[in-house]
């Protein structure tokens, strides 16, 4: 099983990113993707996460209205597209896999490496 996160930079605040999470080694269809992200000095907490079982979608409160989750079944990978970034979305993120419909910190089966997004003032 790999996740591979990709796609983080440096971008000025108001700009966008699109961070990829591609994937390989299990039923992409059963799973449920997720982004997580931890900022430094905090925990890591998640960012949205989207089901592929019933194609449902989640945002944390933060990035709800700025960021889109989106997934291509043809390719294994799951996107996020980041928009109007602040500071306070600086972070590294992560990708996670959880078989079900949502993607609870604690109980994602499958954990790819991080990606760093730092958004400059």
């Amino acid at each position: 099983v790999q996740l591979q996160a990709s796609g983080g930079g440096l971008v000025q605040v108001g700009g966008s990113l699109r961070l990829s999470c591609a994937t390989s080694g299990f039923t992409f269809e059963e799973y449920a993707i997720g982004w997580f992200r931890e900022a430094p000095g905090k925990g890591r907490e998640r960012v949205s996460c989207i089901s592929h079982s019933d194609s449902s979608t989640y945002y944390s409160d933060s990035v709800k209205g700025r960021f889109t989750i989106s997934s291509d079944n043809a390719k294994n990978t799951v996107y996020l597209q980041m928009d109007r970034l602040r500071p306070d979305d600086t972070a590294v993120y992560y990708c996670a896999a959880v078989q079900g419909y949502y993607c609870p910190l604690s109980e994602m089966d499958y954990w790819g490496q991080g990606t760093l997004v730092t958004v400059s003032s």
